[in-house]
């Protein structure tokens, strides 16, 4: 897939109390890089919350919540950051107030429906 280049602050979310902020390199359709502070395995599920800025959507900032599983991770850079990469297994669009809107409820039923 197409990887854009950017710099969008995200939020990974490794379990119920682990959460950390970092900003992602690249976005693709089906996939997400990032550095973190810390190794993660390999198969390792995560979820990513990030916010698509106006100047990417063309209309309002869309946040989105991505479940998705660790296919790769790179040696720690200089600064010890580890270079992680994940693979987009399913997403949601969320509303400013962190509740579902009816874009994800309509998602919801048709991959049900599917």
């Amino acid at each position: 897939m197409r990887r854009f280049d950017m710099r969008l602050p995200a939020v990974v979310l490794l379990d119920t109390a682990s959460e950390f902020q970092t900003e992602t390199q690249n976005v693709s359709a089906r996939g997400v890089f990032f550095y973190l502070d810390r190794m993660l395995a390999p198969g390792a599920r995560i979820e990513v919350t990030l916010t698509f800025p106006p100047h990417v959507t063309l209309t309002e900032s869309v946040r989105v919540r991505f479940r998705a599983r660790v296919i790769r991770v790179d040696r720690p850079q200089p600064s010890l950051r580890v270079g992680t990469a994940a693979l987009i297994e399913d997403y949601e669009f969320l509303r400013p107030n962190d509740g579902p809107d009816l874009l994800t409820a309509l998602q919801k039923e048709w991959k049900a429906a599917n």
